[in-house]
């Protein structure tokens, strides 16, 4: 089943979420409301922040969910809600179909201990203990037993390939491992959802990268429901299966990154795909004129099933080495063992170049 159709079970939704600092009386909630007022003129007038504003979309099971913005715009304070660290202003947050903000102190304390894990840009481990201790922390908080957390850790570390630190301290690892350290810890008591805030935004370029490939293979075996922080475009496309884009508070576009180069909803998310490749990320069910588009199935004097073929899922760069490769002008796209449609080197060139497929 792919995890982003309609039949794919909700894990985590927003419902028109706000999140006001400052005077939130009716009035000025109201003004916010309106979108007649500017961040500086509800600020002036009324002694109001607003860093959340409407947030509504739903993260599916087993989904990797990006929400990318820049500094400011609402982004942290965003998925601080999932686990009610924030209470919204307004507006309901529902894990599993249960509003978390009308949760008691005990329900409150079980959700975040047994169902979501939480991975933060510092991961702040404690110095005086072992890695596997560090890693046992959400497991003593349930009150599972030494055995069973030891247990539990081990195999958390594993997964990270930190199998043979568990005994170390953490001044002991480089900054790589002490993040690998802190997802192993979130990962240890088996939550339905991780966050992830800006995990790697602190680590140097080749490991960050190398990082993210881990955690996309990762959280794509466990099939971990993943709400994940970040203001790097490219992070977000090489992890995520949805990206939401935030500005000043508001989810301006949320889509599969295929989706948001394509079809950015304004200038603002249009800039943020400037300079991105489109190579490994257009697929070609996105650029194929379907057959029944097409007036007729001879293809430079050939019959459709004597072109070269390839799956509905190739990316961008496959189409061209086989373009070139087999010196083909049109090639058959299947879906499954039927061909669908086909692509010319025309439309290959016009998707390097980012031109209207049509």
């Amino acid at each position: 089943m792919n995890k982003n159709s309609p039949a794919s079970s909700t894990v985590v939704e927003c419902r028109d979420v706000w999140k006001i600092f400052g005077n939130q009386s009716p009035a000025a909630i109201d003004a916010a409301k309106s979108l007649v007022h500017s961040k500086d003129e509800l600020l002036e007038k009324f002694g109001s922040v607003v860093a959340v504003a409407g947030a509504t979309f739903k993260v599916h099971e087993g989904e990797t969910f990006c929400i990318i913005g820049l500094s400011g715009s609402g982004k942290s304070t965003l998925i601080r809600h999932f686990n009610r660290l924030i209470d919204p202003t307004c507006g309901e947050v529902l894990v599993h179909g249960k509003d978390i903000c009308k949760m008691s102190p005990t329900e409150l304390r079980g959700l975040r201990s047994n169902k979501i894990g939480m991975v933060f840009q510092h991961v702040a481990l404690l110095p005086y203990r072992t890695v596997i201790q560090n890693v046992m922390l959400p497991l003593e908080v349930q009150g599972v037993s030494k055995q069973e957390a030891l247990q539990k850790s081990q195999a958390s570390l594993d997964k990270v390939g930190l199998g043979n630190w568990a005994n170390r301290f953490p001044q002991e690892l480089s900054g790589g491992m002490q993040q690998r350290v802190g997802i192993a810890r979130a990962l240890a008591a088996d939550p339905d959802v991780l966050l992830m805030d800006e995990p790697f935004s602190a680590l140097d370029p080749l490991i960050r990268k190398q990082l993210q490939v881990e955690f996309k293979k990762l959280s794509t075996d466990l099939r971990k429901t993943t709400i994940f922080i970040t203001h790097d475009i490219d992070e977000a496309i090489r992890i995520g299966d949805r990206i939401a884009i935030m500005k000043e508070g508001r989810l301006i576009q949320v889509g599969t990154p295929e989706e948001v180069v394509l079809n950015p909803a304004d200038a603002y998310v249009a800039s943020f795909m400037e300079g991105i490749s489109r190579l490994k990320l257009l697929r070609a069910r996105s650029m194929l004129k379907r057959l029944d588009q097409q007036p007729t199935l001879e293809f430079g004097g050939r019959a459709l099933d004597a072109l070269v073929s390839v799956n509905i899922d190739a990316d961008l760069e496959t189409l061209i080495d086989i373009s070139l490769g087999e010196a083909e002008e049109v090639v058959a796209i299947k879906d499954g063992s039927q061909i669908v449609g086909t692509v010319s080197r025309e439309t290959l060139l016009k998707a390097v170049r980012g031109l209207d497929l049509a």
